[in-house]
């Protein structure tokens, strides 16, 4: 058996290392320690310094990468929407959008052509929106000094185009349009969604929904077509004797013998506004 004395130098050789262990412990988290705060004040320093250089130059290069992905929209009813990626060939800029559309009462636009001259009432109850944008457009000059484009004589369309500064159905004032589509129309002969846009009418041209601009089109003839045309006025009487003149003398064929540029080419002399 071991002696008292024995017993003693075991004790303490045990407690000794469990003094060094614990020593060891305490050294180890004085030194994780010193590490983490080393961690946080390294990565403070870091924080501050990018957000000290996060300067007007990088907020106005992301401010103008959102503005060229989202178009700009007029802040009014209309949210008449900018172009994106279009260069439009008379940019006259987009028409005011007051919080209150003006909605009642017809606007008289008179087209000077070479070929005659063609009045036309415009109507603020039947499409708001889009009479402001064409009185924008005229106040503008904007059709002055444009051609007519697109004549059509077909059986069931008969129409004059106009409205596009380019001359060949492409251009558009540098905005949209939102559509005002008729509800009155009459149904079409010919049975199906078409509805019939009589003699007289004036309507916007468009590539699809939401995307009328400045092209408009004057109809001579009772036309067949699907009601996704804002209606917004009609042609008065002498202006359509103008529009059979031109009808009569022929279309240089495009993509059909019936549809084309006038033979009797038509250019807007002036657009002119009254009431």
């Amino acid at each position: 058996m071991p002696s008292n004395e024995q017993r003693r130098q075991a004790a303490k050789r045990k407690l000794e290392r469990q003094l060094a262990r614990r020593a060891e412990r305490a050294k180890r988290r004085r030194i994780w320690g010193v590490s983490l705060t080393v961690i946080v004040v390294v990565g403070v320093v870091v924080l501050v310094y990018w957000l000290a250089n996060l300067g007007p130059e990088d907020s106005e290069a992301a401010t103008e990468n959102t503005e060229e992905s989202t178009p700009a929209t007029s802040e009014g009813p209309c949210a008449y929407a900018e172009s994106t990626g279009e260069d439009p060939p008379k940019d006259v800029g987009m028409p005011e959008d007051p919080e209150q559309t003006p909605s009642t009462g017809t606007v008289t636009m008179t087209l000077k052509t070479n070929q005659g001259t063609i009045p036309l009432t415009l109507d603020r109850a039947k499409a708001p929106c889009t009479v402001q944008s064409m009185e924008h457009l005229a106040k503008e000059k904007y059709f002055d000094g444009t051609t007519c484009h697109r004549l059509t004589s077909a059986a069931g369309l008969k129409v004059l185009q106009c409205g596009d500064p380019k001359g060949d159905g492409t251009g558009g004032p540098g905005y949209t349009v939102p559509d005002e589509l008729p509800t009155d129309l009459a149904n079409s002969p010919g049975g199906g969604e078409l509805k019939t846009y009589p003699r007289g009418v004036l309507a916007m041209a468009n590539g699809g929904p939401d995307t009328g601009g400045s092209q408009f089109f004057m109809v001579y003839g009772d036309s067949s077509l699907p009601p996704n045309y804002t209606v917004f006025g009609t042609v008065e009487a002498s202006g359509l004797t103008v529009l059979d003149k031109v009808a009569q003398g022929g279309i240089t064929p495009g993509t059909s013998p019936e549809d084309g540029a006038p033979k009797k080419a038509v250019t807007i002399e002036s657009a002119t506004l009254a009431g």
